[in-house]
């Protein structure tokens, strides 16, 4: 209704103040309406700004909008929070013992494989000559000692010839011996149970020891090691559980006990090492990922916690507002803070139980202003 008085009262000044001397064209209409139009949409607007000021000042009276929190006794806990690293607790590197060229390749890459299976062989034709070279020489070397044993046994013969031909089947047994260890090195098989994860070499390329051919790792039971300030010696012992967390898998939280504690203090960086030891969950967790350690270093049972963001500062100390019951007002109390750990900080003094800390609005408020709480 009032926006309609304005607009006629408008239409009707603007009307008395035109010029009637001569008649106007359509084109002239035209233009004088959407003049009038826009007059209207200005005095719409600014209608619209005073209500809205009207409706602001209707809000104010009626208080500051805040959101309280009503504080009672919480358990507390304060963690150390270190970052480590995962290893694999069966993990290979696999290397010849014996120089060759690389015969054939059974396995791939990503296979799983049992302890023992065969993953690799080595040209080993020379040895195996070798050995049918000492398999016949050592015949005929057990027939001359089966001969001169005879002999002897008679006392006939001499006994350097006896001794000589027994030296030469335990010598060529010996020689046999070693050639044999030397083909069943031709052939390389795995020294645990896991997954192929490197093959370096292929068919055909020259092995030589001390070259890694492949690396397997088995997934199951994992590592974790971290470096922790000698400043929380006393905080970390065997035993004690922690708490593990892994920034690249957000769902995957356990509570593990420390498997080890270092007995060496690094002088490069003043720390020393903890080590956990966990069950890998399907496979997911990857060794050298990230992990996060918190270590509790103090807790209670009943403390009183507020955000550590509503708490401020002044000549007299550290403050806060609540809501004073009887009036719906804020008011400025002082208290004395303990620990804070992420965005909670204990209060040791100032607060009690029931009160009603203002957690949002608090930079709005000033002790004894009137509050309307929304939350």
């Amino acid at each position: 209704m009032k926006k309609l008085i304005y607009i006629i009262v408008v239409l009707f000044l603007v009307a008395c103040s035109g010029k009637v001397d001569n008649p106007q064209s359509d084109e002239e209409i035209l233009q004088q309406i959407s003049e009038y139009k826009d007059q209207m949409a200005e005095i719409n607007k600014k209608i619209n700004d005073l209500e809205e000021k009207l409706s602001s000042n209707a809000t104010a009276d009626a208080g500051t909008p805040v959101r309280i929190e009503e504080i009672n006794y919480e358990p507390f806990n304060h963690y150390i929070e270190v970052n480590g690293t995962v290893e694999a607790i069966n993990e290979a590197y696999i290397s010849p013992e014996i120089n060759g060229q690389v015969k054939e390749i059974f396995v791939v890459e990503g296979q799983r494989v049992q302890k023992g299976d065969l993953l690799l062989k080595i040209n080993s034709s020379v040895t195996q000559s070798s050995i049918r070279e000492v398999e016949t020489s050592l015949d005929l070397a057990r027939t001359v000692y089966k001969k001169q044993k005879e002999l002897w046994d008679k006392n006939i013969g001499s006994e350097m010839d006896y001794l000589r031909a027994k030296n030469n089947v335990e010598s060529l047994e010996s020689r046999l011996e070693t050639l044999q260890s030397q083909l069943d090195m031709a052939e390389i098989k795995a020294p645990i149970s896991g997954i192929v994860d490197v093959i370096g070499v292929k068919h055909g390329e020259l092995a030589i020891p001390g070259m890694q051919l492949m690396q397997l790792v088995n997934l199951t039971d994992l590592y974790v090691n971290a470096d922790v300030s000698e400043a929380y010696i006393t905080n970390v012992k065997e035993g004690e559980k922690v708490l593990l967390e892994f920034p690249s898998y957000p769902d995957i939280s356990m509570e593990v006990p420390v498997f080890r504690t270092g007995n060496i203090i690094n002088q490069a960086n003043r720390t020393f090492r903890v080590q956990l030891k966990i069950k890998n969950r399907e496979g997911m967790i990857k060794p050298n990922v990230l992990a996060r350690i918190k270590i509790n270093d103090y807790g209670v049972e009943k403390s009183m916690l507020v955000p550590s963001i509503v708490i401020k500062e002044d000549m007299k100390g550290s403050y806060l507002y609540v809501v004073n019951k009887d009036d719906q007002t804020a008011r400025k109390i002082y208290i004395e803070t303990g620990r804070s750990y992420q965005d909670k900080t204990m209060v040791t003094s100032g607060l009690k139980p029931g009160d009603q800390v203002i957690v949002e609005g608090y930079n709005q408020v000033s002790s004894g202003s009137k509050v309307r709480i929304t939350g």
